[in-house]
């Protein structure tokens, strides 16, 4: 099950304020997506050793303020399905209102847990008038103040205790050791005809593995001496009850999809190029330190000369700056044409995030750069690197002891992780460098 936290509300109770108040940002917009009615924004949290995902679903209603419209039904109903945990924001300032009693009863229908966030409370005239709130039935009520912070602790207390544990989570109870691939992207650039081209072929060597309820679905892809568990983000899953915008579902199941693989496939449209909600999503996996591979879909309907596809996997790696070490492939699903090159890179992948460096090599390697460039001194005083380590995480992420750790310059930490990248395999991997008092 992914960790992911809804906010849902009528307008004008403080979402916004709520969302980055969550993820420590004080930026009311941390992703713009395009191509949807209004702006949706995602981000990223962390309470008491547990990392989540805020989504925060916007609302709105069409006309008078006092009629529950389609659109913000679609979109708590979404938030509903594909949420964890749902934060449901009120106004104390307003008191309860039908657009608040219509998404209780939404709400109460369905058995995710659920946070009844009264907002605005801020002083003890305003805690007296929020009892009120609890004749809507959520045994989980707290009262908040997004803009002072007051009993935002409480909240991301009962957040963290109601999202599931790690040993709960349907991923890990599949076997760790096969890959975990996701086809991620856009409505429309192919993922759907790239997992029917994967599994429909030989059907009886396919086997589904359903999550928990309303959860992704787990294949296993076992045949040509290949073998992992494709997440279905592409509609093999029947999305009954659900009518949505279309947008706002894609980028909750990219999310989910990103939490759950060790490997992304992002496709894009070449007969459109990368956009904004492409960028996005390539975000998403770097912060959550997945490996990708880059899939142009639909190359049959590009005009081609000489030297097409080198450039426009030069115009790419310009857009998707400074991680360019990003295997690129032109595919037709269509024609099956590089499908299942597609699936050997994204295992390859899969091998260089998993691989373990010996700490001989590591150290030879990368001391012997470090004594040829050496950090800029601090105050006259030489930086010295003793001893490089490999972190015992999911993903490349490597610690250099020195003295002075904290005067080293973020471009310092660009030319290591290239150092990196240029004498080891880690091409499609996010990598974490860090430096620490020896």
């Amino acid at each position: 099950m992914s960790q992911i936290v809804a906010i849902v509300g009528r307008p004008n109770v403080g979402k916004s304020t709520m969302f980055n108040r969550l993820i420590g940002e004080r930026k009311a917009i941390i992703d713009d997506v395009s191509g949807v009615t209004r702006d949706r924004i995602y981000g990223f949290s962390d309470w008491n050793g547990k990392n989540f995902t805020v989504v925060d679903t916007g609302g709105f209603v069409k006309g008078s303020s006092d009629i529950f419209e389609a659109e913000i039904r679609d979109q708590v109903q979404i938030a509903i399905e594909e949420a964890a945990v749902i934060v449901f924001l009120v106004d104390v300032s307003t008191g309860i209102t039908d657009l608040d009693e219509e998404i209780a009863r939404l709400l109460r229908k369905n058995p995710k847990k659920v946070i009844l966030a009264v907002n605005k409370v801020d002083n003890a005239q305003r805690q007296m008038i929020a009892n009120e709130f609890w004749s809507l039935g959520f045994e989980d009520t707290v009262f908040v103040s997004s803009i002072s912070g007051s009993g935002t602790g409480e909240l991301l207390d009962l957040i963290v205790e109601m999202l599931p544990d790690e040993k709960d989570d349907t991923a890990n109870q599949l076997n760790s050791a096969i890959p975990k691939i996701a086809i991620v992207g856009q409505p429309n650039v192919g993922k759907s005809s790239m997992t029917n081209a994967l599994l429909g072929e030989s059907r009886n060597i396919v086997t589904n593995i359903p999550g928990t309820t309303r959860d992704a679905i787990y294949s296993l892809y076992n045949k040509f001496d290949k073998q992992f568990y494709l997440i279905d983000t592409a509609g093999i899953r029947k999305k009954s009850r659900v009518h949505e915008d279309l947008e706002f579902y894609s980028v909750l199941r990219a999310i989910k999809a990103i939490e759950e693989a060790d490997v992304c496939i992002l496709m894009i449209d070449a007969t459109v190029g990368i956009e904004s909600q492409d960028m996005s999503i390539l975000g998403l996996i770097q912060k959550r330190k997945k490996g990708i591979v880059l899939v142009v879909n639909k190359w049959d309907l590009v005009n081609k000369e000489t030297n097409t596809a080198r450039d426009y996997e030069k115009k790419l790696k310009e857009k998707i700056a400074p991680f360019t070490d990003v295997p690129i492939l032109f595919t037709s699903v269509l024609d099956k044409q590089r499908i299942f090159k597609t699936v050997e890179t994204a295992l390859q992948v899969y091998d260089n995030r998993k691989q373990k460096i010996k700490p001989s090599l590591l150290n030879d390697v990368m001391l012997e750069v470090i004594e040829k460039n050496p950090p800029p001194t601090h105050r006259g005083n030489a930086i010295k690197v003793k001893y490089v380590a490999q972190l015992p995480v999911q993903y490349p992420a490597f610690v250099f002891y020195c003295n002075y750790p904290d005067y080293i310059k973020g471009s310092y930490y660009n030319f290591v992780e290239n150092q990196l990248r240029k004498h080891f395999n880690l091409t499609g991997v996010s990598i974490s460098v860090y430096f620490r008092d020896k």
